[in-house]
């Protein structure tokens, strides 16, 4: 044992602790719980009582001796780390490295652009919340009772907070609950009820924002998407003034070659309602597979705002008319750009984003 102890100790002692690789390794084979001197101690347990106590003044002196050289050997390294030149390798002749510099999203540009034509003709922007109540996303539009919106199918509603939990529920359970459950609002038209509720007329307002239907994912459909929705209420609007505002918008967006067309169509909240075609931008209206070798692509819906969203918002059909319009910012971003995958806007694909870096 007592030539264990000393071969040991000249080990310590000769030890080189030049580097923090040796510091460690030294830390490691003379200090760590399975070190050498650990082994020493457990040995303790062999040796004849009478000279028990002598060996393990001697071990603990040798532990003290190791412990002692490592701090001393570690303060000195740390030391010099503080001294030395900051990166004393470095090249100061080498160009530098730029920054890499992020782009705006596709959508943010298309959507900043339509918003900047709108304020040319006198339109403010209105947002509002995305989590929504029947009234202003159902009832205040017209929508029966009975209309798919409303169905599960469709919409994604929200369990009341009564329920104690959150998250999307089922239908059947919040109406047992709430015969009116909040909703994720499935168009920005919740925003014209709003502001036809609280601001004074005449009202010239566009609504930009997110929306969420529960739809399969695809190459052409999404479950969240954004719109752009407007409203205009005054004396005297008429359908005339809504050609006009589209005329303006599709012209200034895409070019003064554009055609455009209004389909007859249906909606629950203006009255007459209408579609809004233009020109494919993909075939110039000679007829592709995009828009299914017809020349026209739908960009919207719009028409005159009905009477009876007029008196749910207190507002006199008799003296006051109005129009309104939706469209989605993923489809006019589409078309604009060309692009052929919704899903490229929420992919997050770096070499898609940075396509838009010169826009």
């Amino acid at each position: 044992m007592q030539e264990s102890i000393a071969s040991l100790a000249a080990e310590i002692t000769t030890a080189d602790l030049s580097t923090t690789a040796h510091l460690d390794a030294f830390r490691i084979s003379y200090l760590g719980r399975k070190g050498r001197l650990a082994d020493l101690f457990d040995q303790l347990k062999a040796v004849p009582a009478e000279e028990k106590r002598a060996v393990g003044q001697q071990l603990n002196a040798l532990k003290q001796q190791a412990q002692a050289r490592f701090d001393e050997a570690q303060q000195a390294a740390e030391a010099a780390a503080d001294n030395a030149p900051a990166h004393p390798d470095f090249d100061y002749t080498l160009p530098p490295v730029p920054n890499a510099l992020g782009t705006r999203h596709p959508l943010s540009l298309v959507r900043e652009e339509m918003l900047r034509v709108f304020a040319r003709i006198g339109f403010a922007v209105a947002e509002g919340p995305e989590i929504e109540d029947d009234w202003h996303n159902f009832t205040a539009l017209n929508f029966p009772e009975n209309h798919p919106a409303r169905d599960m199918q469709d919409t994604f509603f929200v369990e009341s907070r009564d329920s104690g939990t959150s998250g999307l529920g089922n239908l059947a359970e919040s109406e047992s609950q709430d015969p009116k459950p909040h909703l994720l609002r499935t168009h920005t038209s919740t925003v014209q009820v709003r502001v036809m509720e609280t601001e004074p007329l005449p009202i010239r307002r566009v609504m930009p924002g997110r929306v969420f239907r529960n739809e399969a994912i695809s190459a052409r459909a999404h479950m969240m998407f954004h719109q752009v929705e407007g409203i205009f209420i005054d004396e005297g609007v008429s359908f005339a003034d809504l050609k006009q505002t589209v005329y303006y918008f599709v012209q200034e967006l895409f070019g003064q070659d554009i055609n455009i067309r209004f389909r007859p169509s249906f909606f629950p909240f203006t009255e007459p309602s209408a579609e809004i075609d233009i020109t494919c931008l993909i075939c110039k209206g000679a007829g592709c597979n995009i828009c299914k070798y017809s020349g026209w692509v739908e960009i919207g819906g719009c028409g005159m705002v009905d009477p009876a969203v007029l008196e749910n918002a207190k507002i006199d059909p008799e003296k006051y008319s109005g129009y309104a319009w939706g469209m989605g910012i993923e489809r006019i971003a589409m078309l604009k750009y060309q692009i052929k995958d919704l899903r490229l806007f929420t992919e997050n694909d770096m070499r898609f984003l940075r396509q838009f870096e010169a826009l």
